[in-house]
């Protein structure tokens, strides 16, 4: 008698901790929903498209369009940058000189997805090409090549030439540690 309550309590024990391993994979699998709610992946196949083409993380391209725009094709900001990955008339204009030959596409086009995350990824791979460190590239991508280059050359800024020590610029910093933490969860999740 007392090994049959023994084994109905073993049982149950199993039955119990049964529950609660489906409970805590019902739990898990919803937090990866609100997680994959909050870190979408829009406009898919043309990420996919562009992000071979010219060999950049998709979730990298992500990141950018999500701190950048949140994903809104229409977004401009005060500078004005323009579409999901806010490029510049300036910067359009210099992408546009990089491009090969038949690219025939005006700055205002840039609030099309399409032409946004082209120019967008192209830019990024550019700047992944010219710097070995993401948070330079973003650094690149958020203040400008130009300064970030002057940054690197300014031992108040790098120790090494290649790295940044200190963005001097506050949105700027806090540009590339928004997009870098986005990175590393887009990374997790997909």
């Amino acid at each position: 008698m007392a090994k049959a309550k023994s084994n109905r309590l073993a049982r149950m024990l199993a039955g119990i901790f049964g529950v609660l391993v489906l409970l805590a994979g019902i739990v898990a699998g919803g937090l990866a929903l609100c997680y994959q709610v909050l870190f979408p992946k829009p406009f898919h196949d043309l990420v996919s498209r562009y992000a071979q083409e010219f060999s950049v993380d998709e979730n990298l391209i992500y990141s950018v369009m999500k701190c950048e725009s949140g994903f809104d094709p229409n977004a401009t900001s005060s500078v004005p940058a323009m579409g999901l990955m806010q490029i510049t008339e300036d910067t359009f204009d210099w992408i546009s000189s990089k491009l090969p030959d038949g690219e025939n596409y005006t700055v205002d086009q840039l609030y099309e997805p399409e032409v946004a995350i082209y120019y967008g990824t192209f830019f990024l791979s550019y700047l992944l090409n010219e710097f070995e460190h993401e948070q330079v590239v973003l650094s690149a991508y958020h203040a400008g090549r130009g300064i970030t280059n002057q940054w690197l050359d300014n031992p108040q800024y790098s120790d090494d030439g290649e790295t940044l020590d200190r963005i001097p610029y506050p949105d700027t910093s806090q540009y590339v540690d928004s997009v870098l933490g986005t990175y590393r969860v887009y990374q997790r999740l997909y």
